[in-house]
């Protein structure tokens, strides 16, 4: 019976690195579910849930020489799969402003206060060394409605961010 891993990697970002793993993952008989991959800053990062019937040993074995080769770390846990179980955003706030310490913590507070699930948070740093710029793109599920959420971030106008709320139209068909 198959068991569901998530694996995480992360390391310098280097050409390959997604085919390796994905093809080692593939020759050990795992089928691959949803996946983060992303850069970020010079660092590669994978998330990839990862379904197969060989023990967490067996897995590591495959994927342990590609990531020695390419110093990769990683970390194999037991999950529930639970494909299919998606929980769609409603809601998509923009973020931007000089970056400075504590934005994405009071941030994200005060719209988990004024109740947004986050589902999912990307961000960047933009601008120069001198002038950061710092830019948050967050997607959840407004559970008491935008009204609250808009009330919540009319704090940070008097902080020099900008942050701008939507609601997003999910069509399914």
């Amino acid at each position: 019976m198959a068991v569901w891993y998530m694996l995480t990697l992360v390391g310098a970002d280097k050409p390959g690195i997604v085919a390796n793993i994905t093809d080692a993952l593939y020759k050990t008989d795992c089928n691959l579910g949803e996946a983060s991959m992303n850069c970020l800053g010079d660092n590669f990062t994978i998330m990839v849930m990862v379904s197969s019937d060989k023990k967490s040993v067996d897995i590591e074995q495959a994927i342990q020489p590609i990531c020695e080769k390419m110093s990769l770390r990683y970390h194999l846990d037991s999950i529930d799969g639970k494909l299919h179980n998606h929980h769609d955003a409603d809601t998509i706030v923009t973020v931007s402003g000089a970056d400075h310490a504590g934005i994405v913590a009071k941030v994200t507070t005060a719209l988990f206060e004024a109740g947004l699930n986050i589902i999912d948070l990307s961000s960047e740093v933009a601008g120069t060394e001198e002038k950061p710029i710092y830019i948050m793109q967050i997607e959840g599920q407004a559970k008491k409605g935008l009204e609250p959420i808009t009330e919540a971030i009319d704090a940070f106008k008097n902080e020099n961010i900008d942050v701008r709320v939507k609601s997003i139209e999910t069509l399914i068909g």
